[in-house]
C-alpha cells in the first residue's frame, strides 16, 4: 500500500473549545466549521480537498486530554513562512517553545508552541523553489 499522505485526520484536544477556536482562527487567519456530535464537539480546520488531510479541535472531557509533553506531535502547515504564524502566537495567548528553525534547505523550517489549551503543537513551512 502506498500512502499519498501518512496522516489522514488529526484531533487537537481542548479544555475550552471556544477559546481554542479563537486562538487558531487568529493565528492562521481562518474560520473553523462547527461539528457537534452526540459525545464530541468539534471545530474543523478548513479543508480544500475533502480527500486531503484534515483535522479538528475537539472537546470531550472523558476522551481527550491536552498535553505539552505526551503523545504524538502534530505539525501544522504554516506555508509560506513559519514566522508569519509565530508572530501571532503570544498575542493570541500561546507560548513559543522553539523559534523558527531550519530543518534543511530541502525540508524548510519548523517551530513549536504551546496553545491556549496546553497542547504542544509544531509548525512547518517549505520555501518556494
Amino acid at each position: 500500500m502506498v500512502f499519498k499522505n501518512a496522516i489522514s485526520w488529526f484531533e487537537i484536544p481542548t479544555k475550552d473549545l471556544n477559546r481554542a477556536q479563537a486562538f487558531y482562527e487568529k493565528i492562521f487567519d481562518i474560520k473553523m466549521m462547527a461539528l457537534d456530535l452526540a459525545q464530541i464537539k468539534m471545530r474543523m480546520f478548513p479543508l480544500e480537498d475533502p480527500m486531503g488531510v484534515g483535522g479538528a479541535l475537539v472537546h470531550n472531557d472523558q476522551f481527550y486530554k491536552s498535553s505539552s509533553s505526551d503523545g504524538p506531535l502534530v505539525y501544522l502547515n504554516a506555508n509560506p513562512d513559519v514566522q508569519i504564524v509565530l508572530n501571532k502566537i503570544e498575542a493570541a495567548g500561546g507560548k513559543i517553545l522553539v523559534p523558527k528553525t531550519e530543518i534543511s534547505k530541502e525540508y524548510g523550517f519548523m517551530a513549536m508552541f504551546i496553545d491556549t489549551e496546553g497542547n504542544r503543537i509544531a509548525l512547518h513551512s517549505v520555501p518556494k523553489a
